[in-house]
């Protein structure tokens, strides 16, 4: 990169870092290093947030979240985390269905569960 591109990434950064060529240099480059890792980072914390938000609806139908995945896996319903998850937060109808179709499972198994 040259001198000018490296001032155009660090616009709006603080302090000498936005027009000293030296720190704007490393502090760009710190600051893509950030972008990398984070949008890998991004990925595991959305998955995070989605088992969250399955298990906060799950549990509100009795069945804890690993529960649930068993018997919607058992069942054979092929709807990942986050569909799952906006279900759950949007349309907690439907996501109540989901969890009668896993409960149905475990009853097959002979598993007692809350109710």
């Amino acid at each position: 990169m040259n001198n000018w591109e490296i001032l155009q990434l660090a616009k709006g950064f603080r302090g000498r870092a936005k027009n000293c060529i030296r720190i704007s240099r490393e502090r760009v480059e710190k600051a893509l290093q950030y972008a990398y890792r984070d949008r890998r980072n991004k990925k595991r914390d959305m998955r995070g947030l989605w088992i969250q938000r399955i298990n906060a609806g799950a549990r509100q139908h009795g069945v804890n979240y690993g529960q649930l995945m068993h018997g919607l896996n058992t069942e054979n319903v092929q709807l990942n985390r986050k569909v799952l998850s906006e279900l759950a937060m949007h349309e907690p109808y439907s996501f109540k269905t989901l969890v009668d179709v896993s409960r149905a499972a475990f009853q097959h198994q002979h598993v007692h569960l809350k109710k």
